[in-house]
């Protein structure tokens, strides 16, 4: 989580970001938070002082909401000159197109405290910043001067003559200050990683930096330096946040801080400028007395996710901060007394349930066949999680399962005859098919197996025995077994299939006809009449292929995975990624395919239909080139849902031959759609990174976003509508 931003006339709006696209926003001081999608990763966020329905985004653009953060438009570049989006990476990361050819990229903004028509703006062309000052609130921009580097913050003097502005620019190496005409920059003792500060009764501004060497203040506008002494030795700091009007008082984020002969991390803050200390969250082991987590604590003990990332101060009020690290956002509203961890809260059975600041990976949501209130949510980074109450609260469901197979947990599968019994694949490397797993310096990993469960997922044995540790991604039972010897498939991402008859007990590969040496095995589908097929992932780095035989590929059985058969793909197609069989018809098969990198969209990507068990295919949707997975609603045949990494979800009642976008939802990547089994009308989409939505197909139609799919420069728009689980 990054950018704890408070508003500086209402301490209960507080705004975040993540890596993983999403924004959030509450209203209500942190008890619940909603998730709006700007289509990238935000890089921060700015109130407008004067007025507080205004709020600007920095977001791969400049984007501003004049509601309060309801919806939010597009400023720069302006929507008149968007002329489409590229998106042709294997995440879909995308670039505004516009002509003019706007900014490489935007670092930071502030808002004349004065007057809210003037912005000041560092961007970069070409790699080079400089500072862009507006008059009329973004709608044109003049270049005023260059920049010695790309400035984390930019401060406005509320002291100095609005006619002749003196701005700070918070940059690695140096401070830059711009007095009307003039211009000087004042080097930093050390390269910086953070920086904050404010002014205070006229003063120059004091302004906080740190560095791995230390903390260091300035209380002269940033002409010299000192540096502060926390208590204890050694130790690294990572993040600083100061009160803007107040900024006597500051918190910095601490770790490996000698005291007591044991090294501690959490939040020190001084209220006297930086003469003095308290290390007011203070954490070694175990949850210190004053921090009040949610389940990440709970679940995988004190510093896990390290020390925070990220500060926020509130401009009005110092008492009140933010802290955010690699999963949690910490609250305090007393000084850091108390520090509370405002993603999620516990009721009085013990499971834990969202306050919608969920920035989770999944793959799919179970649902236990014997027990509609229980249900499964298989997680990246957080293995599998359990609910006993139809979705309504959660707790981990890991135990027994092997240390290095926790992280993640990608698929379950259920007995339909045995009540309790499932089986579930799980792995060390997360975040599996994405490139970026297997095309590091490490290489793929194998890490994992399969373990089985006789009570319902709350406790596990391992049970590969005669498999190979692999990323085991996805497992399949041939429901024409027998129970006392059920036939088991699992898809073993490097390693390719392997097979059980006795129930998952013992395993033996079955890789007779898989061409691809370390095949990445993904997915496994069976049709009604016994026939398997197999998804291998092309192995590739940003959509481009590696070498010869190392495009994706589609295999089928007919000999319960003894020998294999390459299916032919669609002309063009090289990454098969999902695919569906009509339980009516074993030859009409859906595929689901990622684009080849072609153009600023790519290309060769969507869904494909096959009337003749992928003889022949035609292409039914190309508006999304980067979907992630097709499904069939088992109630309906002809109805069909997919979902992929260009903020949408589709919807066929036709079987795939016509598709519509599913309103209401818009997080930037989704893995599948699942459809709720106890609603007809309703469904569950899973996702990279926006935890699992749930709601109505039939949703009211809202203003389109900035998708591709229906690009419309007048109607650039973007917010979120959609309810996390």
């Amino acid at each position: 989580m990054y950018y704890p931003t408070i508003s500086p006339r209402d301490a209960n709006t507080v705004l975040l970001a993540c890596d993983m696209t999403g924004g959030y926003l509450t209203r209500d001081g942190g008890r619940s938070w909603r998730m709006f999608n700007l289509r990238q990763g935000i890089g921060g966020f700015v109130f407008d002082p004067l007025d507080a329905r205004v709020i600007y985004a920095l977001a791969g653009a400049l984007w501003r909401s004049a509601d309060s953060g309801e919806t939010w438009q597009l400023v720069y570049p302006k929507p008149s000159t968007v002329k489409g989006i590229e998106m042709n990476s294997d995440h879909a990361d995308e670039r505004i197109l516009a002509d003019p050819e706007p900014w490489d990229a935007i670092a930071a903004l502030a808002v004349d405290p004065a007057d809210s028509k003037t912005l000041y703006l560092s961007a970069a062309s070409k790699s080079h910043f400089a500072l862009y000052i507006s008059h009329d609130r973004g709608e044109s921009w003049r270049l005023d001067i260059n920049l010695p580097e790309a400035p984390r913050r930019i401060w406005v003097d509320p002291g100095s003559p609005q006619s002749s502005r003196t701005l700070f620019f918070a940059g690695r190496l140096a401070f830059t200050l711009k007095s009307g005409s003039q211009v000087r920059s004042f080097p930093t003792p050390a390269e910086f990683t953070d920086s904050s500060g404010g002014f205070e009764n006229g003063s120059r501004g004091t302004f906080y930096g740190v560095s791995k060497s230390g903390v260091f203040v300035s209380t002269d506008g940033a002409e010299t330096w000192k540096r502060c002494e926390l208590p204890g030795s050694g130790g690294s700091v990572q993040a600083v946040a100061a009160s803007l009007h107040h900024p006597g008082t500051a918190y910095v984020s601490y770790v490996d801080l000698s005291q007591y002969f044991r090294k501690w991390f959490g939040v020190a803050k001084t209220s006297d400028s930086g003469r003095s200390w308290e290390l007011v969250w203070k954490e070694a082991g175990r949850a210190a007395a004053n921090v009040h987590d949610g389940w990440i604590t709970a679940r995988f003990g004190a510093g896990w996710t390290e020390n925070p990332t990220m500060l926020g101060v509130a401009d009005q009020d110092p008492r009140i901060a933010y802290a955010t690290d690699t999963g949690r956002t910490m609250q305090t509203i007393d000084g850091g007394a108390n520090w509370t961890g405002v993603y999620s809260r516990q009721n009085a059975s013990g499971a834990w349930t969202s306050t919608g600041l969920d920035v989770t990976t999944n793959y799919g949501i179970h649902f236990d066949p014997f027990n509609p209130q229980r249900q499964f949510i298989t997680y990246t980074d957080i293995g599998l999680f359990r609910s006993e109450d139809g979705g309504a609260s959660w707790t981990s469901s890991t135990q027994g399962v092997p240390g290095p197979w926790v992280n993640t947990t990608y698929w379950v599968e259920f007995d339909p005859a045995v009540r309790g019994r499932m089986w579930s694949v799980n792995s060390g490397t997360h975040d599996l098919p994405r490139p970026k797993m297997w095309t590091g310096p490490a290489g793929l990993k194998n890490s994992g197996g399969v373990c089985r469960s006789e009570d319902g997922g709350k406790s596990w044995v391992q049970s590969n025995a005669g498999m190979e540790e692999s990323a085991a991604t996805h497992i399949l039972l041939d429901p024409a077994s027998p129970a006392n010897a059920r036939v088991l498939y699992v898809a073993a991402f490097g390693r390719g299939v392997y097979k059980s008859t006795d129930g998952g007990q013992t395993w033996k590969l079955k890789n007779r006809g898989i061409t691809q040496e370390q095949p990445l095995a993904w997915r496994l589908a069976r049709a009604p009449g016994g026939e398997l097929y197999l998804i291998v992932v092309r192995r590739s780095r940003d959509g481009k292929i590696a070498g010869p035989g190392e495009e994706g590929a589609l295999y089928r059985s007919s000999d319960g995975a003894e020998t294999w058969v390459r299916v032919t793909l669609p002309q063009g197609v090289d990454a098969p990624n999902g695919l569906a069989i009509d339980p009516e018809s074993g030859s009409r098969l859906y595929l689901a395919t990622w684009a080849r990198p072609v153009g600023s969209h790519g290309e060769d990507g969507g869904i494909y239909v096959s009337n003749d068990g992928g003889r022949s295919w035609r292409q039914t949707l190309q508006k999304d080139q980067h979907v992630y997975d097709v499904t069939i609603d088992p109630r309906d045949p002809r109805v069909l849902y997919a979902a992929g990494f260009e903020s949408s979800a589709w919807r066929s009642a036709d079987c795939g031959e016509t598709w519509t976008r599913i309103p209401g939802y818009n997080f930037k990547w989704g893995h599948r759609v699942i459809p709720d089994p106890q609603h007809r009308d309703r469904i569950y989409v899973t996702t990279f990174g926006g935890s699992v939505w749930h709601g109505s197909v039939s949703g009211k139609a809202g203003p389109v976003d900035i998708t591709t799919p229906a690009l419309d420069p007048s109607k650039i728009f973007t917010g979120g509508a959609g309810r996390l689980r």
